[in-house]
């Protein structure tokens, strides 16, 4: 999912953004010779994420700047780990040094608290799973760091699958169909490659739904009961998706009830960013 393209691409924008018509300070303050060395130094514990993108931001600045990294995206690390050092001229390390933090900062802070949530529920056979609840243009970014810190992706996009929620059966019964039949006449439309998944919330509704034959049933907003009584109904006939109330507080309780995959919508909207700092050292040269 993310590639060197997806990562020039939106790297390069917010450079773009930052610096568009160079960086004054930098040029009028910094003497053109003038070499940098950086360390990107942790300042509070987590899980790596965002490697190739926070290196990005110094090539893309000026193709001269070395990046070695230190850990790999996915490891944890503690206050006080170097994480990269960066050497090049200082220009272009002092102009790229923000939006490389942003970035790595930003994708850790999802990693890490991702893997919160895996470790709540590594008793059960549960999947922490994300959403579309991400950031405008900087989901393949958020979702590889989701997948760092052990947690899983849900469809990347409205392309991927059909997810049928409430408005989405309001529409599709507007005739007077059943829910069954009304499942039924657009899966038989699609192709028999495409996954199916329907939210549902109530007990209800779970018996029509799975009579058409889907692969993933959403119980939306359940209690803990109902989670219990849902899963024994559905018997393994298809994947069962737990969602809505789910926080670090609420999680293992979730994933004890039996459900197949938890999506945490907190994963990439409520993560905070860590605290990582570029140490800097400059030989003027």
């Amino acid at each position: 999912m993310l590639n060197r393209a997806t990562i020039d691409r939106v790297v390069a924008a917010a450079l773009e953004e930052d610096a568009p018509w160079g960086d004054v300070t930098s040029e009028y303050l910094i003497v053109e010779s003038a070499v940098a060395r950086a360390d990107l130094v942790a300042r509070d514990s987590g899980v790596f994420s965002g490697g190739e993108v926070f290196a990005a931001a110094f090539r893309l600045t000026d193709p001269r700047t070395k990046v070695d990294l230190h850990v790999e995206d996915g490891a944890w690390f503690q206050p006080g780990d170097v994480l990269a050092t960066v050497t090049g001229p200082a220009r272009g390390v002092l102009t790229a040094e923000r939006v490389g933090l942003n970035f790595t900062q930003r994708m850790s802070g999802i990693a890490t608290l991702t893997g919160r949530y895996v470790a709540e529920v590594a008793h059960t056979g549960a999947r922490i799973a994300d959403t579309r609840k991400t950031t405008p243009g900087l989901r393949a970014f958020e979702r590889h760091a989701v997948v760092n810190g052990g947690g899983h992706n849900h469809r990347y996009s409205l392309s991927d699958a059909v997810m049928a929620k409430d408005n989405h059966l309001a529409v599709l019964m507007r005739n007077g169909l059943s829910i069954t039949a009304a499942l039924q006449g657009a899966i038989a439309r699609l192709p028999h490659t495409t996954h199916v998944e329907v939210e549902v919330d109530r007990l209800d509704q779970i018996e029509p739904v799975l009579a058409a034959g889907v692969g993933t049933i959403m119980l939306d907003n359940f209690s803990l009961d109902d989670l219990r009584t849902g899963v024994a109904q559905v018997a393994g006939r298809a994947t069962v998706e737990a969602s809505g109330g789910v926080s670090l507080d609420t999680v293992r309780a979730i994933a004890e009830t039996g459900v197949d995959v938890i999506s945490v919508g907190a994963l990439t909207h409520s993560a905070r960013a860590l605290d990582l700092g570029l140490d800097v050292r400059i030989d003027a040269g």
